[in-house]
């Protein structure tokens, strides 16, 4: 059967792909997914290191002479959360249109125009703002990778192994955010990185910086990142769905149920990891934020990437119930210590609650995905009898991507919501806490819905 199936694949294209047929996997499905996940990965942490680098470039602008209110500075870090959260609905339908492999690749080779064109407008302290604003929306191009990228490689593995494949796809990818919070400080400081460097600015203190680094440093690892999707990826032909066949998910209650889920696991971990940079420095200005700001995404991707077999073990639905319930705990540890922050010690305890906040995130990230496919599964049985088997299975696994890729497309929003809720809060009342007691209170709501639809005795779909 591997050796005929080789023959009826075309290309990149595999007709015959049957992951849970444990003899077809064992000896020739899990090379072929493996290869396509270790490629999606690098291709997505390149992916979140391009969106989230305004993060880090608007604490460094006001020092070479860009002089922007606090409030505009919040807007350059929120805006690509808005356009990565707008594009992710889109890409969230690519991967069955298109095919994983062509996806990926031209997904990926977008991330240089933003990268690029950061380069050269840092340079010139007469760039006009309303350049930074197109520039922070096109980096939303990174965050729309995420929503294709998991529906992508979802499709590659069984259902054992998928929650585990997807874990290491997002909790690696995500890695790009703390890989860019603590390499982008470095770069900024030497002209030997790229060849595209340019004069350095000098910052108010005396120090030279090269700020466009910040950009060009991303581009030789774009264009490898493309090539090796383009030569090494594959497309699954039973993966091909027109928009029309996956829009069937609009119809499913707990499509919804989970977009507000994900929104309080990836909503937080992007914008936390978003605003986290500028709401220390600003909260704390005697401290060396741009020091430690990369060790909250870096807590959040590992722990995502570490503890997916804790929702396996337990069930999805356990481990996000007591994972907000955490979060609800973390957020008052950060309004505790913001209210002493005048105290000995306030910003290590600061920074330990948002530490926890951080990991808590990984881990419902990773809980929620794994709840997605098997409510999908008894979902499926339940509102389609008439299919048979194999064909549940089939509509099982399109619906869940479909939904993968859509909660993700919703939950990213919450990488502009969080940074601007940081600026309204401080222009409107002096601090950031009214933004932080509205997120301690979407955390008490999805406690409240995880019980409700997932883990109380008699739920409707218990997991």
């Amino acid at each position: 059967m591997a050796i005929s199936s080789i023959h009826q694949d075309q290309g990149h294209t595999l007709n015959d792909w049957r992951p849970e047929d444990k003899q077809f996997w064992e000896e020739r499905g899990r090379q072929i997914a493996a290869r396509n996940l270790w490629i999606s990965i690098p291709a997505l942490l390149l992916a979140f290191s391009v969106w989230m680098v305004w993060s880090v470039v608007v604490a460094k602008l006001p020092a070479i002479g860009f002089d922007y209110t606090t409030d505009q500075l919040f807007w350059l870090a929120a805006l690509p959360g808005l356009s990565g959260a707008t594009l992710r609905i889109f890409y969230s339908f690519m991967v069955p249109i298109f095919g994983g492999r062509l996806w990926t690749t031209l997904s990926t080779a977008s991330l240089l125009l933003p990268a690029i064109g950061i380069g050269f407008a840092v340079q010139d302290p007469e760039t006009p703002y309303s350049i930074f604003l197109i520039l922070a929306l096109l980096c939303g191009f990174g965050g729309g990778n995420f929503a294709s990228s998991m529906a992508n490689i979802s499709f590659f593995y069984p259902k054992k192994e998928k929650g585990n494949a997807l874990a290491l796809n997002a909790g690696l990818g995500n890695l790009g955010v703390s890989v860019m919070q603590f390499l982008v400080p470095l770069v900024i400081s030497t002209a030997t990185f790229t060849v595209f460097v340019g004069d350095a600015q000098v910052a108010r203190d005396g120090t030279p910086l090269w700020l466009q680094n910040a950009g060009f440093v991303w581009v030789p690892f774009l264009v490898i990142s493309t090539l090796a999707s383009w030569f090494g990826m594959n497309d699954i032909a039973d993966a091909k769905a027109s928009f029309k066949e996956q829009s069937i998910i609009f119809k499913r209650a707990h499509n919804w149920i989970m977009c507000i889920l994900y929104t309080g696991t990836f909503g937080s971990f992007i914008g936390y990891s978003a605003g986290f940079p500028l709401l220390m420095k600003t909260q704390f200005p005697e401290v060396d934020a741009l020091s430690y700001a990369f060790l909250g995404p870096l807590v959040g991707a590992l722990s995502r990437a570490g503890t997916g077999w804790i929702s396996d073990k337990f069930g999805g639905g356990r481990v996000t119930f007591w994972t907000f319930v955490g979060m609800t705990f973390a957020v008052a540890g950060v309004l505790y210590f913001l209210a002493t922050k005048d105290q000995s010690g306030a910003f290590w305890g600061f920074f330990a609650a948002f530490m926890a906040l951080f990991f808590l995130t990984g881990v419902g990230n990773a809980s929620t995905f794994q709840m997605i496919p098997t409510i999908m599964r008894k979902e499926v049985a339940r509102l389609m009898p008439e299919l048979d088997q194999a064909a549940e299975l089939k509509q099982a696994e399109r619906e869940s991507a479909a939904i993968i890729a859509f909660t993700s497309a919703i939950a990213a929003y919450g990488a502009f919501f969080i940074p601007k809720a940081y600026g309204t809060s401080i222009s409107m009342t002096g601090g950031p806490e009214a933004a932080l007691w509205c997120f301690g209170a979407f955390y008490v709501l999805c406690v409240l819905i995880t019980h409700v639809f997932y883990t109380r005795k008699g739920a409707s779909v218990p997991c």
